[in-house]
């Protein structure tokens, strides 16, 4: 079915479309042997909270984007290549996350998130959540069947040792993940590591690390995986114990509303039950 829509006048007309809707902000994505299998609206699992994104599944790679208009303006385009994608099911409580010893955190228990699901790569992972449960199954089956073709036609396999964690929501860290012991404030600052996903203080990551998978640069990381890629070095370290408070922390970058444009929040609530299939 795939093969029929890629070359179809009307896979070329979708494609041009999801173009102008992002515009300049976003990058071409019409390439030969590209097909448009389905697209909808998932609620992301962002650093500080749950938020409506467009998504685009295509049978080589996954797009999405925060929606200034539904269905005629979106930005903030994100690629993630299919071959490296594996999927994870959520139970319908929230997000398991768990401490590096193993013991589950206090979960996000907000009752409108469920039929939920881990997009897992080695550039980026996070949870999406859909409306209903068939449009989970949808999203799911279709994400599979994409990979598992891809992977056969390019006589691949995936491997998971540099897949990027999920991020710990921000509201789940009232203190630091790491030391247990230093208190979030507006001065206290939480962050990230890179490596495994926990909220951390700024001393307990005081290092940096050269994720490749993730960005180009040294990203911060906490103490422990400091220590463990140090050990193992698989990667590229920058110590660095004078860190800028922003300095590699940066939230996901689609993680905040864009200041310069005007969000029309009606317009981008999410379509109950909706996934658009063309295959």
């Amino acid at each position: 079915m795939v093969d029929r829509l890629v070359n179809s006048e009307a896979n070329g007309r979708r494609i041009a479309y999801v173009e102008q809707c992002f515009g300049a902000s976003g990058q071409p994505l019409f390439v030969p042997g590209r097909a448009l299998v389905g697209e909808g609206v998932l609620t992301k699992m962002c650093r500080k909270k749950p938020k409506p994104r467009q998504f685009f599944l295509f049978n080589d790679i996954l797009v999405y984007g925060n929606i200034v208009i539904n269905r005629k303006k979106y930005n903030q385009q994100h690629v993630i290549s299919l071959e490296d994608v594996k999927l994870e099911d959520v139970q319908d409580e929230g997000s398991p996350f768990y401490t590096k010893d193993g013991k589950p955190v206090n979960r996000y228990t907000e009752k409108t998130l469920r039929n939920g699901w881990k997009l897992i790569s080695p550039s980026k992972s996070f949870v999406v959540y859909a409306a209903t449960s068939t449009e989970k199954h949808q999203w799911m089956s279709h994400i599979k069947k994409c990979v598992d073709d891809l992977l056969m036609k390019q006589g691949k396999t995936q491997n998971t040792e540099n897949d990027s964690p999920v991020w710990v929501p921000d509201s789940e860290a009232a203190l630091c993940m790491h030391c247990k012991k230093s208190q979030f404030t507006l001065i206290n600052r939480r962050h990230h590591c890179r490596k495994c996903g926990i909220v951390v203080c700024k001393d307990c990551s005081s290092n940096k690390w050269l994720l490749p998978q993730q960005a180009s640069k040294p990203l911060r990381v906490c103490l422990t995986c400091y220590q463990s890629l140090s050990n193992t070095k698989t990667s590229v370290p920058l110590p660095n114990t004078h860190l800028d408070d922003s300095s590699g922390d940066s939230s996901s970058e689609d993680d905040e509303e864009p200041s310069n444009q005007d969000v029309n929040e009606e317009n981008s609530l999410p379509p109950e039950g909706q996934f658009q299939s063309y295959d």
